[in-house]
């Protein structure tokens, strides 16, 4: 079978690598699409930490269940199924491996493990053909369009976000960033009745984030922070202020766009040191959480997409064949702002 391959920092391929076979427990799958994150582009740069070479990227997919690994299950079980997954169930996985005995997951904080290791980072992710998963980490989708299904995980990194801040009914929020995860924390924030602002440096974006409901957009090439907070909220300050960018003046922006009072959820992983006055803080009496990977919510959001609440298609702004999947990858890393989730097509089975 073929898999995409980042030899090393700036080197990507489409190689031939040996098929997997599922295990006990596991589903053999057929991967029908995946997305292009961040964290791919940092591999492919190198400046992902955690990343060793050679690594299969992806943690975004959809898939379809081609076998299913022996069971213990007695011979009235129906062929082809085990427990609530049968061959040609359309799914997506959880791509979080969680030790399940740290301290983080003895608190039922399984996203957060202190030893957590996420496909397409710690160990080879979706961008092959064939791929095992432990059934476990499965969940599947019916009527669902399988590109659209490939965006449940980033949406629920915005989703657990507006959750962490604890977004409700009635609030003014600000989205700093309008790519994919951006773009995901405003549709996120409206589900739980927010009006929500977006701002960003590329206008195509910005548009895009209008047609997704927001309530208004601020291009922050030529609009400052204060004439943001006092068009949408008469100088009163935002309050929640999600950061999905990662970029230091990002963060010094959401603490002056608070209002008093305010939850700030920061979702971007930014890697440069951030400098800003500790007594902002304080005279604000901000809250500052954090909001790493997601956690219980793809069941609720599969729900949302399966009975049409939500619509994420808009944010599928490229589909590519897999044979095109490493130039796709090195225009991502070089900069390119033409898309917001760039999906890879991969053939179907025989």
């Amino acid at each position: 079978m073929r898999a995409l391959q980042v030899m090393g920092p700036g080197a990507v391929e489409v190689v031939e690598v040996p098929a997997p076979r599922p295990a006990p427990g596991e589903a053999l799958l057929r991967v029908r699409y995946a997305g292009i994150c961040g964290s791919d582009i940092q591999t492919l740069r190198g400046t992902q930490p955690f990343a060793s070479y050679p690594r299969v990227p992806g943690h975004e997919f959809s898939a379809e269940i081609v076998e299913l690994g022996d069971s213990d299950h007695g011979p009235d079980d129906a062929p082809g199924a085990t427990g609530d997954f049968a061959v040609g169930d359309l799914v997506t996985g959880v791509p979080y491996f969680e030790d399940g005995t740290c301290y983080s997951c003895r608190r039922g904080l399984v996203n957060a493990c202190v030893h957590n290791e996420t496909m397409g980072v710690h160990r080879d992710g979706a961008f092959q053909e064939l791929l095992t998963m432990p059934l476990d980490r499965l969940h599947r989708a019916e009527g669902i369009d399988p590109r659209d299904l490939a965006l449940v995980e980033p949406f629920s990194i915005g989703y657990h976000a507006v959750r962490r801040a604890a977004v409700g009914p009635g609030d003014r929020v600000l989205v700093l960033g309008a790519g994919a995860i951006g773009l995901l924390t405003l549709l996120a924030a409206r589900l739980h009745g927010a009006e929500v602002w977006i701002a960003d440096v590329v206008p195509g974006r910005l548009e895009l984030a209008a047609s997704l409901g927001a309530a208004g957009t601020a291009d922050l090439t030529t609009a400052t922070i204060p004439e943001l907070v006092g068009a949408a909220t008469g100088g009163d300050g935002f309050d929640v202020v999600c950061e999905a960018t990662g970029v230091p003046v990002s963060f010094t922006n959401a603490i002056e766009a608070a209002a008093v009072g305010a939850r700030l959820a920061l979702i971007g992983n930014g890697t440069a040191e951030v400098t800003f006055q500790q007594s902002v803080l304080i005279k604000k009496e901000l809250t500052v959480v954090g909001s790493r990977n997601s956690r219980g919510v793809f069941p609720a959001l599969i729900e949302l997409l399966e009975t049409g609440q939500v619509d994420v298609a808009p944010l599928r702004t490229s589909v590519v064949p897999f044979t095109a999947a490493a130039g796709a990858l090195q225009a991502a890393a070089a900069g390119s702002t033409a898309d917001v989730k760039v999906l890879l097509e991969f053939p179907p089975g025989p």
